[in-house]
């Protein structure tokens, strides 16, 4: 049985104040949760080592938010994945649709970046969702396939072993409209469906998780969808105890299996 896999994805929030409230919460009760499920923490860039150093005897898990293309160099302000893992970072969010609206980051760019995120040992939180237009034009799958195609043709049909997928529909993330569960299901099986196609292995290994305006009054119907295999949380993953009544449903509906 798979263990479902809880991302808090904390975006640009937090503090030195808040993040350690949130910690000493979150290590109190996660022995009682950590044993079905892998729960991971993406902070701001600022906070990745404070994170680790709280975290590093626990079985909660450090990713980075995104990582520059380039290994290092003259390019200020940016971040690479050789100082990501440097750190204790296991993971890297890519794809996600604020990085792509905001910084303009194409399918070309996250798969530069996967390749690097590979290259490096580190498992990738690749972001994939239609908008609200292409979502009422009938385009999600081909918008899907596109997405994941474009990592497909540059890394090989074995390019998804050891890898998360997120499928994150752009119309959901932030409104406060969550997507329907059924129909979630139907779009997960499609995406192990088609890599399915590629490389059975990938496909039977493959974790896809759901984000979009996800918390603990719509947690549960997404979890207990077959193919529904963890959650990205954005604000929700903000207050601990909101995060941590998540993570219980997760747990209790694993324990049912």
């Amino acid at each position: 049985m798979k263990k479902k896999i809880i991302v808090a994805n904390w975006k640009l929030n937090g503090s030195i104040k808040s993040i350690s409230y949130f910690l000493s919460f979150l290590k109190s009760k996660i022995p009682l949760y950590s044993r079905k499920n892998i729960i991971i923490i993406a902070p701001p860039t600022v906070f990745l080592e404070r994170v680790y150093k709280n975290i590093r005897n626990t079985n909660v898990f450090l990713s980075a938010q995104n990582i520059d293309v380039n290994i290092n160099g003259a390019f200020t302000g940016e971040n690479s994945v050789l100082m990501m893992k440097d750190i204790g970072v296991q993971y890297v969010i890519l794809g996600h649709s604020e990085r792509r609206l905001f910084h303009y980051e194409n399918d070309e760019i996250i798969t530069k970046k996967f390749g690097l995120v590979k290259k490096l040992n580190l498992v990738p939180i690749l972001c994939i969702g239609e908008t609200e237009i292409e979502k009422k034009s009938n385009q999600t799958k081909k918008i899907l396939k596109k997405q994941l195609k474009s990592i497909l043709t540059v890394f090989g049909e074995t390019a998804f072993r050891n890898t998360i997928i997120a499928y994150e529909p752009i119309w959901a993330i932030g409104t406060g409209v969550s997507a329907n569960p059924d129909d979630v299901q139907l779009i997960h099986q499609f995406i192990k469906n088609y890599i399915k196609k590629y490389d059975t292995i990938s496909a039977e290994k493959l974790i896809v998780q759901y984000g979009g305006s996800v918390n603990s009054l719509n947690a549960e119907n997404f979890l207990k969808k077959v193919d529904i295999d963890g959650l990205l949380v954005g604000s929700a993953s903000l207050k601990h105890e909101e995060f941590l009544k998540i993570i219980e449903i997760s747990d209790n509906i694993l324990q049912k299996k």
